[in-house]
């Protein structure tokens, strides 16, 4: 499938060789708009529109609104969630909007089947479990190979400083600097900072030497021989270092294999564990909603909030004033 951003100057009439030459270049920024995992998802959301449009006689691009309709109650029927119909949506938009050419997401009865939809399978999304401090000290891994180092400090670096996937294995060794407190660890770019200005991330010393993410760090590092480029690394079987970054992907397989060494139900945790394991934490201990928002770097309230699963229900609850 061809780029979308391509789409509207591929079928315009033909044009002088340096406007066209300016018009390629303006397609590019306008990729650069999103992030590449964005970018990724909607392409992915599209073909499977697409794939579904074709044999049924039927143009995913323009579209119509029925032809959305249709594959709204096609895609329900096949079990898929409202949050991944929503989606779906969202790649559809993006696609008609990119080329130029009238939305079909904004009629009126495309929004109806999806509040239908909603209404009939439920809007809540399927949470992974959250990685509590309890459960990552259960998971980080005993320092046996080179994997388990490397392992151990995905686990215990990616829940201290509450990062996301992406985060994480985009970090260079000149990202992190070593101070009296702990680590001060700069994130190039990530999904609230689209420009690249950076965001700085305090990671504390643990008060455990076997859980200290400063020191688990440092030990893979240390023994991986790692002096510069990526961080985290792939290990082959041999135990040799490998020289790329490992994939976001990789972030989820590390925690889901650690969760089962542990006695764990790997389905029920994934990359994002860590994270909302952080906030979950924090706010159990009571920590003020505004500092998890800083080590998190949510922007929003209402987004943070899904991050603190279940953590603060009994913290100043009503109930336990009632006498019972």
């Amino acid at each position: 499938m061809e780029d979308c951003t391509t789409l509207a100057v591929i079928e315009q009439p033909a044009l002088p060789a340096e406007l066209t030459a300016t018009l390629e270049l303006a397609a590019d920024f306008a990729k650069a708009s999103k992030a590449k995992a964005t970018q990724d998802a909607y392409a992915s959301d599209f073909r499977i529109f697409d794939s579904w449009c074709r044999p049924r006689g039927l143009r995913a691009l323009p579209a119509t609104a029925e032809s959305v309709c249709a594959f709204l109650a096609d895609e329900a029927a096949a079990g898929k969630r409202a949050s991944t119909l929503g989606r779906r949506l969202a790649a559809v938009r993006y696609f008609h909007r990119a080329a130029s050419y009238e939305t079909p997401t904004n009629d009126e009865k495309v929004k109806a089947v999806l509040s239908g939809i909603r209404r009939t399978i439920g809007a809540a999304p399927v949470r992974k479990k959250a990685a509590t401090a309890d459960i990552v000290i259960a998971m980080a891994p005993t320092a046996a190979t080179l994997r388990d180092l490397r392992n151990r400090a995905i686990i215990l670096l990616g829940f201290a400083g509450a990062f996301r996937r992406s985060e994480l294995v985009g970090l260079d060794v000149g990202d992190v600097q070593v101070t009296r407190d702990g680590l001060v660890v700069t994130i190039q770019r990530s999904k609230t900072d689209q420009l690249g200005e950076g965001q700085k991330v305090g990671i504390p010393r643990g008060r455990h030497a076997g859980t200290c993410p400063v020191k688990a760090l440092a030990a893979w590092l240390e023994l991986a021989g790692i002096a510069d480029g990526p961080i985290f690394r792939g290990v082959d079987r041999h135990g040799r270092i490998l020289p790329g970054r490992l994939t976001a992907q990789s972030v989820r397989l590390v925690v889901q294999r650690v969760a089962e060494a542990a006695g764990l139900d790997p389905a029920q945790f994934a990359g994002h564990s860590l994270r909302a394991g952080l906030a979950t934490s924090a706010a159990m201990a009571g920590a003020e909603e505004r500092d998890i928002m800083r080590q998190t770097r949510h922007t929003s309230v209402v987004v943070a909030r899904r991050y603190i699963r279940d953590g603060s229900l009994f913290r100043n609850n009503a109930a336990a004033t009632a006498g019972l």
